[in-house]
């Protein structure tokens, strides 16, 4: 079954330096049909204004992952982590115990435009981490490719939770498949471009919860970025 989240329709949050699109519940965004699905709990997509960002403020016990579309951002915590993230790059924060961060637009003349993940993890009170890796980007080339998981391989951050990050960079007219284990479901996330799935039309900003099938196949109908979250 394929159930659609078209982009018109999600939550937003839009300030004076935050235009924000919520796929799940968030902050004062409450949607009962789409509160998290398996231990996804949230997808932002968020563009920052030049020089502006999220000041300090504390998460827990939830596994955060940034994935830049444009421009950089630049990120800082209290376990100690930090750097700038870039296209081509994934970042992944457990906040586990508790943790401080705050992240800005690392430029002073352009926007920066991200995925902001988070994932529920499956052990609480960790010891907070931060991880940034480039990921292959010859691998995620006119297919799938893994980016994260709980047992990462060098290119692949680490997730504390049953679930897999999978990307791809299409070119305009290729067919992509990952195939899904026994019980398991997909969440398949369009960053950019339009692809369809089953009979469905996905543009940049849409989604859809895949569940009982025994594999994902999209086809790009123009150059396209897509996630796929491969859940239990």
């Amino acid at each position: 079954m394929i159930t659609v989240r078209k982009s018109a329709e999600r939550g937003t949050t839009k300030i004076d330096w935050l235009d924000s699109k919520h796929s799940f519940s968030f902050a004062d965004y409450y949607d009962p049909a789409f509160e998290n699905f398996g231990a996804l709990r949230v997808i932002n997509e968020d563009w920052i204004a030049a020089g502006a960002g999220f000041p300090p403020h504390p998460h827990r016990d939830m596994e955060i992952v940034t994935y830049i579309l444009e421009g950089a951002l630049q990120h800082k915590d209290s376990a100690g982590g930090g750097g700038v993230i870039r296209p081509g790059e994934i970042q992944r924060m457990s906040a586990g115990a508790g943790v401080v961060h705050a992240e800005f637009n690392a430029s002073q003349q352009r926007p920066c435009h991200l995925l902001q993940i988070w994932i529920m993890p499956s052990k609480k009170g960790i010891e907070p981490s931060y991880e940034q890796k480039a990921m292959d980007v010859q691998a995620i080339a006119n297919k799938f490719a893994r980016i994260a998981g709980p047992d990462p391989q060098p290119n692949e951050i680490r997730l504390v939770q049953d679930a897999e990050i999978w990307a791809a960079r299409l070119a305009p007219d290729i067919e992509a498949i990952r195939s899904l284990a026994p019980g398991r479901r997909a969440w398949v996330q369009v960053a950019k471009g339009e692809i369809t799935l089953g009979d469905e039309t996905l543009r940049a900003g849409d989604a859809a919860a895949v569940t009982d099938q025994e594999q994902v196949t999209i086809c790009s109908n123009a150059a396209s970025e897509v996630l796929l979250f491969d859940l239990a």
